[in-house]
């Protein structure tokens, strides 16, 4: 963990958006095939807004700040060649169909533990 992120990862969880913690709520205690996630974690230069270590998961939630952004693609890619795979949701996916959502997570849990 990179110890300049911390305060700000700390920033991060204590100034959650809705969505992120509505995300949470679901996330949190093992809820989802008994997968630990962390929220605001820091891992090598970025800041996950969701993982889960033991399964190299990442879960990230993306506003409209996010449309078209290069620097996603370029953060995902170098997350992803150190063995993490990287889920994305917008915001309003989590508003809409929560349901869905979870479900993505859950398969994507299931698939990490099978590889």
């Amino acid at each position: 963990m990179e110890k300049r992120l911390t305060p700000i990862a700390r920033k991060l969880r204590r100034d959650a958006t809705a969505v992120e913690s509505k995300l949470w709520r679901h996330l949190r205690s093992r809820q989802i095939e008994g997968a630990k996630f962390r929220r605001q974690f820091p891992i090598g230069p970025y800041i996950a807004d969701f993982a889960c270590i033991e399964l190299k998961l990442i879960i990230e939630l993306d506003g409209g700040q996010h449309v078209e952004s290069a620097t996603d693609a370029v953060h995902t890619a170098r997350l992803e060649t150190n063995g993490y795979t990287v889920i994305r949701f917008w915001n309003s996916e989590v508003i809409e169909n929560l349901e869905g959502v979870l479900e993505a997570i859950r398969r994507e849990i299931l698939n990490a533990r099978a590889r």
